[in-house]
């Protein structure tokens, strides 16, 4: 029995002796309790506004991208628009452009039809007076030719006129005849 008298009489390192137990016990619930009422409200504060700043950004980021969202629907419309506006735009400037060509052509042709309409009775004036002369030239031409074939004088004015016009109406009958003729062919 020695063995186990001389073990029972050795102190187990394994087990602390009751003062020290009790003490130890007292100390940890002091720095518990301190611990629980001081650190874990700092603690939980300093989670809260963490978990507060997590959530406000993820708010503030959803609100952001919903005005985003808002904003490029705004510019999309008012481009949309503003595609719509230029394409009226384009197409009333394309009006007025027919309209001012249509304008530009009548009257383009009208003064085409007047200067026309001036250069006809220009030329038909100058007929005429190219006609006043030739017939004028040619009689006097006639009655010279006639008073030398004759052998007489034809100076009497009456007569002159009466002999240049039966002339000249007999040319143009036959300039009238040789027309016919051309046609016919």
């Amino acid at each position: 029995m020695s063995i186990l008298a001389a073990a029972e009489e050795a102190p187990n390192i394994l087990v602390p002796p009751v003062a020290e137990l009790v003490v130890g016990g007292i100390a940890f619930f002091v720095v518990f309790f301190a611990l629980a009422r001081v650190l874990l409200p700092r603690i939980k504060k300093t989670l809260e506004e963490r978990a507060d700043a997590i959530e406000g950004g993820l708010a503030r980021a959803e609100e952001a991208q919903a005005e985003a969202a808002e904003t490029l629907a705004k510019y999309k419309e008012q481009l949309a628009e503003a595609r719509h506006e230029a394409a009226g735009l384009r197409e009333k400037a394309r009006q007025e452009g027919a309209v001012i060509l249509k304008e530009m052509r009548e009257e383009a042709q009208a003064e085409s039809k007047r200067l026309t309409t001036q250069a006809h009775q220009q030329i038909e004036a100058e007929r005429k007076q190219a006609l006043a002369s030739l017939r004028t030239e040619v009689g006097r031409l006639a009655v010279d030719l006639a008073g030398r074939v004759v052998g007489e004088s034809l100076e009497d004015e009456a007569r002159q006129r009466r002999t240049v016009d039966r002339f000249l109406e007999e040319l143009e009958a036959t300039a009238e005849d040789t027309q016919d003729a051309r046609a016919a062919r």
